[in-house]
């Protein structure tokens, strides 16, 4: 059975798509072990002070690690969402031109922002490196690749907003 020309154009918007979505999930499960991972170091943290009398000195840069975590990771689900800050009264009070510019224009600023936090982590990541952190046995800069996933997540997720509209048959 031969194939049209058509169906590779159509197959490839469903595998960034699957794709996309994979990230999405990947990043959510993350999140999620993040918050988790942050509750159990601060109990630690807790059981250990007021029990054993003997506080000890990682979990404090372990639970910042879990909360930047959680944080940039689950901003980048909220934008693949849409469930981020938005003026979304006046969105749908406009009309149907000016709706789409908007809502582009809000794409473009949130891409740019995870653009921001992208190239911000990295230089704080490498500069930091060669630095212990406090307390624990990592270098500092692995407290910043948080913002660097995120940041990539974020600017993806929301240039994905651009290109879907173009999809036929795409809701999200």
């Amino acid at each position: 059975m031969e194939s049209s020309g058509n169906d590779g154009a159509v197959a490839a918007p469903g595998r960034v798509t699957a794709v996309l979505d994979g990230m999405e999930r990947v990043a959510l499960v993350l999140a999620c072990a993040g918050l988790c991972g942050m509750a159990v170091v601060q109990g630690w943290q807790v059981f250990a002070r007021y029990v054993l009398n003997a506080s000890p000195s990682w979990t404090e840069p372990l639970a910042l690690l879990c909360m930047s975590t959680t944080m940039m990771l689950g901003a980048a689900c909220g934008v693949r969402a849409q469930r981020h800050f938005g003026f979304f009264v006046l969105v749908e009070a406009a009309s149907a031109q000016v709706r789409t510019l908007m809502l582009a224009l809000s794409s473009l600023i949130a891409a740019a922002m995870g653009g921001l936090l992208l190239h911000w982590g990295v230089q704080l990541a490498t500069r930091n490196w060669d630095y212990p952190v406090a307390g624990a046995p990592i270098p500092q800069g692995v407290t910043y690749l948080p913002m660097c996933v995120g940041g990539v997540l974020v600017m993806v997720f929301a240039l994905e907003k651009l290109w879907r509209p173009a999809i036929p048959g795409a809701e999200r």
